[in-house]
């Protein structure tokens, strides 16, 4: 399907279709990249953090789902997202920003154990280094995307929502 009108592309030459200006459909793995860009997103915003986070909000799940979204879903935990170049990453460029912010994050995740509380990530002294690394890579995926990179992060309803099969 051709988007007509002022709906941005996600990549140069093509159009696809898009849900509230974020490519559905594009990349062959697209549910793992809306995924992936989830939790980039959620670690790469430290008002999200203090304000859905640290005070529990509902809907948005814990830092722990996030960074379980980000390397165990994917099995970015096992390999370089060089791997997924062309299904779930554009490029060579959103693979290595994504592999940088998988290696910060598992640090932490060994340090502090897989359940920890999100005090206990966002007082590593890692956790500062991450969320600038996330914030890299998510600039890059929402930007390759078409999406406002500045946008609060989607609750986890809406992500389901996104990455329904149709």
């Amino acid at each position: 399907m051709v988007v007509q009108g002022s709906e941005k592309s996600s990549r140069r030459g093509t159009a696809s279709s898009t849900m509230d200006a974020m490519p559905v459909n594009d990349m062959p793995w697209w549910r793992w990249r809306t995924n992936v860009r989830s939790a980039l997103h959620m670690i790469s915003d430290p008002v999200f953090q203090q304000e859905c986070w640290l005070a529990g909000l509902p809907g948005y799940g814990d830092v722990t789902d996030a960074v379980y979204r980000l390397v165990e879903d994917t099995w970015l935990d096992n390999w370089s997202a060089e791997k997924y170049i062309g299904t779930i990453f554009r490029d060579a460029q959103e693979a290595a920003l994504v592999d940088a912010v998988v290696l910060r994050v598992l640090r932490i995740l060994h340090d502090v154990g897989a359940d920890a509380p999100a005090l206990t990530y966002f007082g590593h002294p890692g956790w500062p280094e991450a969320v600038h690394t996330a914030r890299d890579a998510h600039l890059v995926l929402a930007t390759n995307d078409g999406d406002d990179p500045d946008a609060p992060p989607r609750s986890l309803d809406v992500l389901a929502i996104y990455t329904r099969s149709r």
